[in-house]
């Protein structure tokens, strides 16, 4: 076996007899010779495990429901069906180090509190009646509402509808594969099992909703956005507002994010989410970026083309961009708009100084589709 590059200044042994020998008493000692993975490890670009991929909500959802007869709530600890990457089911991912899944609750139901070291959100597919507690301060969500748990806040859920208004279902987004790939994942319950509720509900929405006005003498310092809910009505119309004044990215049309009010930042350390508006018939340019998308169609429906691969997506579908994988977007609808949410680990890769983004160089901007 040879481990060549033409390239100079990359690994280009040829194996021998000699050198066979010697990574043997390499191995022996649970060490080896850097350059025979040196080009794998270290390519000109980067070389993502996932794949593009897309989650049918139409054909999960029966299953999601399936759940709710199968197994409680409380025996689950949480009744969520995780979506994985084919070639990252071993660490739980759904693209890079991010997960989803789609959890239902039943009317009436609640769980337990508990905190855990990976950042949480949840973002409402269906139902009415939603909750959740993060910290003593109680939530009301509803569809297309966007809200947060960040990392080590104590927080419980649960639907409070009665029979007739069935169950919900809402996305979860958690960096957890992240967390344990740095080996740093804690978890508790919450010694009394459920939180006391402190202030009125959607206490932080009344606060800090207000988005331009911050409250006089208000001391916040913690590291993730003091919003914890950003109700979808608001959002739907900052984006038509933005769409009278601007055209928006050619690459993502009107786009916006979900911001911390008092930083312009975003929402949690390791993840950031954003909305945006594809108007009637519109076609993005592709490009690319480090980091990792899961993507969530809220309304309408549309085709993305993932690193050269069509995905067809409606209402409650869920999809998937690598980290480096061009992309593109466009609304299949010629008479109204249609909206997709979507979150990622930007915060991570500009932390660290990983982050850059190109734009797709050749055919007008748009790829080329394989058969």
């Amino acid at each position: 076996m040879a481990y060549s590059d033409d390239v100079l200044g990359r690994a280009r042994v040829t194996d021998t007899a000699e050198l066979e020998e010697y990574y043997e008493k390499l191995a022996g000692l649970e060490a080896g010779a850097l350059w025979t993975i040196a080009n794998k490890i270290e390519p000109w670009y980067p070389q993502p495990q996932s794949i593009p991929m897309k989650w049918s909500f139409r054909e999960l959802r029966p299953l999601v429901l399936e759940a709710l007869k199968l197994v409680s709530g409380d025996d689950a600890g949480r009744r969520v069906v995780a979506l994985y990457n084919p070639q990252r089911r071993d660490i739980a991912a759904t693209v890079g180090l991010l997960y989803t899944g789609l959890q239902v609750m039943g009317p009436g139901e609640s769980m337990t509190a508990h905190r855990h070291q990976a950042a949480a959100l949840r973002f409402v597919i269906e139902g009415t009646g939603a909750w959740t507690i993060v910290d003593g301060q109680k939530l009301k969500v509803g569809p297309r509402d966007f809200a947060i748990t960040p990392n080590w806040t104590w927080h419980e859920h649960g639907n409070e509808g009665i029979d007739s208004d069935g169950p919900v279902i809402w996305q979860d987004g958690l960096d957890i594969p992240l967390v344990n790939a740095l080996d740093a994942p804690f978890y508790e319950v919450h010694p009394d099992v459920y939180q006391k509720q402190q202030g009125p509900v959607n206490s932080s929405l009344l606060t800090y909703g207000a988005g331009r006005l911050r409250p006089f003498g208000d001391t916040w310092h913690k590291n993730h956005s003091p919003l914890l809910a950003y109700p979808w009505e608001p959002t739907y119309e900052a984006l038509l507002n933005a769409a009278k004044a601007s055209d928006g990215s050619p690459y993502d049309g009107i786009i916006m994010e979900y911001s911390n009010p008092l930083t312009g930042g975003s929402v949690m350390p390791t993840m950031s989410a954003h909305m945006q508006l594809l108007r009637p018939g519109e076609a993005t340019l592709a490009h690319r970026q480090v980091g990792s998308k899961i993507y969530t169609a809220a309304k309408g429906s549309g085709t993305s083309i993932i690193a050269g691969k069509r995905f067809d997506w409606s209402e409650g579908d869920i999809f998937c961009v690598p980290s480096w994988a061009w992309h593109e977007h466009a609304n299949a609808s010629r008479s109204d708009d249609a909206c997709l949410f979507s979150f990622n680990d930007f915060p991570v890769m500009r932390s660290l100084g990983f982050f850059r983004e190109e734009a797709y160089p050749e055919n007008d901007g748009h790829q080329s589709v394989d058969a």
